[in-house]
């Protein structure tokens, strides 16, 4: 639908298709957003684990009929759904990893804006030059992550994971941007860096782990961590122990979400508004795990 018609209709169907979801801000992010809009916004919670290529075809099936603008995809899924898509803009088909699914005419396009999202966000704590930054997992979101850093230049740029080959081939894939090294350990990795991120859910509530030693963590260092449930994460209270500078999965949520709307809507969303949603839900959600 074009964004004549979103605003003729007022109304607006997109959701979230990955496990375990139930934790997601995107809901009140994109509603608010649209409400902001004058927009009659439902963002719905496609929670399903396990799913095979079958029933992920079957998801986006009911996106292609059933009046959705779009979709964002998360973990599990965002390589998975790659090959049942019926086009890729050209940022998701170069990492091979997609979060946002448009619904155009029939036709379902996938995009990533894990990618822009996180060069909003990280762009303040680089370095003029000489930057060495280490990305720990190669998953979706890390994938995103690299490519968001080698499209701001960063002279040296690190990746690990604890399966060798998925970081090799993100290597592959990166080579015509810019390159990247794969590191041999997470010491490896750190070894006279000047950033690091996380890109694995490690610290994601109701896991308490670190994906790095507390010891590797240095005050001239920026750590920044993808997961923002909890939004200090045992991470990122170990790096602000050290007095490096840090800095949460908030700014990342919050830019993915809007480029994904104005992608689904072709508006542009108020990044306030959608961070003030953002808080909200954090500040709920912090109350409620502090009471039980």
């Amino acid at each position: 639908m074009s964004k004549r018609g979103y605003a003729a209709s007022k109304k607006l169907l997109t959701g979230l298709i990955g496990a375990p979801i139930a934790h997601s801000a995107s809901p009140a992010m994109h509603e608010r957003a649209a409400e902001a809009l004058g927009l009659r916004g439902h963002y719905q919670l496609i929670e399903v684990a396990g799913a095979d290529a079958a029933g992920l075809r079957m998801m986006l099936e009911g996106v292609r009929r059933l009046g959705f603008a779009g979709v964002n995809v998360t973990y599990p899924y965002k390589e998975a759904v790659v090959p049942l898509l019926d086009e890729l803009a050209p940022g998701a088909a170069a990492m091979g990893a997609v979060n946002t699914v448009v619904a155009n005419n029939g036709r379902l396009i996938g995009h990533n804006t894990d990618t822009t999202g996180f060069a909003r966000a990280v762009a303040p704590l680089l370095a003029p030059s000489g930057n060495a930054v280490a990305v720990i997992g190669t998953g979706g979101v890390g994938k995103a992550i690299a490519f968001a850093l080698a499209s701001l230049k960063v002279s040296d740029l690190r990746i690990f994971d604890s399966e060798t080959a998925r970081a090799e081939k993100l290597a592959s894939l990166l080579a015509s941007h810019g390159g990247a090294t794969v590191a041999k350990s997470v010491e490896d990795a750190l070894d006279g860096a000047t950033g690091l991120v996380n890109g694995t859910p490690v610290g994601m509530l109701p896991n308490r782990g670190m994906p790095v030693p507390a010891a590797l963590l240095h005050e001239k260092m920026w750590v920044a961590d993808a997961v923002y449930s909890p939004l200090i994460t045992p991470l990122l209270a170990a790096a602000q122990a050290k007095g490096a500078r840090i800095m949460t999965g908030r700014e990342l949520a919050i830019y993915q979400a809007a480029d994904a709307f104005e992608l689904f809507t072709g508006l542009a969303p108020s990044t306030e508004v959608m961070g003030e949603a953002f808080d909200e839900v954090m500040t709920a959600r912090s109350a409620a795990y502090h009471a039980a």
